[in-house]
């Protein structure tokens, strides 16, 4: 569907990358991990910069694992213009998913390959926030699309209810956010900005 307003979305990183992007010498770049929650493409938060600086600063904490991404946590500001929006709220799009992912199985159950899996990252997470599955479904469903000379998404909106409950008995969730996954990042990016008050202490 074609959104009918810019976004606000906020991206978590390092520093150096922030300020790279700001002067124009670089641009927020395309994640490709065959996990991520939405498919290819460079994520933000919907105006949540403070949910962007507490990731950026999960990236630069000891607790996570590997060569850590981020030395100084930043965070980058960007003005979205969605354009075609595979948005995970909207009907047509959840039925468009749906559909693909019948398409994806059909494709691994003909080549007797067993199909990908939301997994959890380890101990403690209910999220499954390692989403083989559902990153298949989405790129899959962008690739039929181009073969069948559709119109492409620029973009991609969903909701994530994540954190377990608020409360007891509670079906509000502690950590739910809105994410946006923009595929081509110069095409759907209007311009990037500095946010106030949100320097790292």
């Amino acid at each position: 569907m074609k959104a009918p307003a810019w976004i606000l979305g906020f991206h978590g990183c390092d520093r150096t990358v922030a300020d790279r992007v700001l002067v124009g010498e670089d641009e927020i770049r395309p994640s490709e991990n065959d996990y991520d929650w939405l498919g290819t493409g460079a994520y933000f938060w919907e105006n949540n910069v403070a949910r962007a600086l507490s990731w950026a600063k999960f990236l630069a904490s000891p607790i996570h694992r590997g060569d850590p991404k981020v030395k100084e946590p930043a965070v980058i500001g960007a003005i979205i213009d969605p354009g075609n929006c595979l948005d995970l709220t909207e009907k047509s799009s959840i039925e468009l998913v749906g559909g693909a992912y019948e398409g994806l199985r059909r494709f691994y159950e003909v080549n007797n390959v067993p199909l990908p899996a939301n997994e959890s990252a380890g101990q403690g997470d209910l999220d499954f926030v390692k989403r083989f599955l559902d990153c298949a479904v989405i790129n899959f469903l962008h690739e039929t699309r181009e073969a069948g000379n559709l119109e492409a998404f620029d973009t991609v909106r969903a909701p994530f209810l994540e954190g377990g409950p608020l409360y007891p008995g509670a079906k509000i969730s502690s950590r739910t956010h809105v994410q946006w996954c923009v595929r081509n990042p110069k095409n759907s990016i209007v311009g990037y900005f500095r946010p106030r008050g949100f320097d790292v202490e």
